[in-house]
């Protein structure tokens, strides 16, 4: 039995403007996904989440669906595992039971589809960013995420993922939190609506701003600087995408919020002087109880 395993992310800068070139900073997380794979009579995919089981299916030696409780994931494995045996020939030459565990809610975000996605190049020794683009698409910040050990600057050039590793520990991490906002997106219907609206918007300056932010930020001691940069990251994004920033919908809330990620349901920072006390509380009483410290989720 082989057991491999993929951190979860999270996109501090360059939501959505990281497809069209601009420098993102972005944070593994500590809660990821693991999977074991070991010989079977045929190809059994077993998934679990904290709460438990998730999803099953059986797939027949040339991965048609026989048996599942899912039929719309199941269909999306097949097509996933399809695509691993396009770039490797020989990777189901035997049959297999694959077994996943999820660190956090699928719900949330944090990288489901992209932990799976390298767990499996990892096991096929295959390439995870050639994978992604046949299957799942996006910009591939979270495969960087995948497999990182720190934080990451991530970009592309062209259609090529460059990586460099991001000195990124601010000493104000302690007022740093991450909450999420109780509706998880649709990556692919976010980039598709995103491409959409780029069509009739230039982009190059908030392109450029954006990347210089991401690239200031693990420069930055102070954590006024550090709520101005994201601040002003935040205004852009909301003019990129004609939408409300964060904020607007926590008008009393002391502190700094910004979007991360897909807007509108996914993660937010909040950056803040307030205790993890104070901050669970107002956002309980928000109808938000999932909170984390910096410490308590980024690697």
């Amino acid at each position: 039995m082989n057991t491999y395993r993929a951190n979860g992310k999270l996109l501090l800068t360059g939501e959505y403007l990281v497809l069209k070139g601009a420098l993102a900073l972005a944070l593994p997380t500590k809660l990821g996904q693991s999977m074991t794979v070991c010989p079977c009579d045929s190809i059994q995919w077993n998934a679990n989440k904290p709460s438990g089981p998730w999803f099953s299916a059986t797939l027949s030696k040339d991965l048609e669906v026989i048996a599942t409780d899912d039929p719309s994931k199941a269909t999306k494995l097949a097509e996933i595992l399809k695509a691993v045996q396009k770039l490797n020939p020989s990777a189901f030459n035997q049959g297999l039971c694959f077994e996943t565990r999820l660190d956090f809610d699928p719900e949330w975000g944090l990288g489901s589809s992209s932990t799976m996605i390298s767990n499996l190049a990892q096991w096929a020794k295959v390439d995870p960013y050639e994978l992604l683009k046949m299957t799942f698409g996006g910009s591939g910040y979270d495969i960087a995420c995948a497999t990182a050990n720190s934080p990451v600057f991530y970009h592309l050039e062209g259609e090529k993922p460059v990586v460099q590793t991001a000195d990124f520990n601010p000493p104000f991490a302690s007022q740093l939190f991450f909450l999420y906002q109780g509706k998880k997106q649709q990556s692919g219907k976010e980039v598709k609506s995103f491409n959409q609206r780029m069509q009739e918007y230039d982009y190059l300056d908030d392109v450029d701003t954006v990347s210089a932010i991401g690239e200031a930020l693990p420069n930055i001691t102070t954590f006024n600087d550090f709520r101005r940069f994201i601040d002003v990251h935040e205004d852009i994004l909301a003019h990129c995408l004609d939408r409300e920033p964060v904020k607007t919908h926590y008008p009393d809330f002391e502190g700094s919020l910004k979007s991360l990620g897909a807007w509108g349901g996914d993660f937010i920072l909040a950056a803040t002087e307030w205790t993890h006390e104070q901050v669970t509380e107002y956002f309980k009483h928000k109808g938000l109880d999932t909170v984390f410290n910096y410490h308590d989720i980024i690697l």
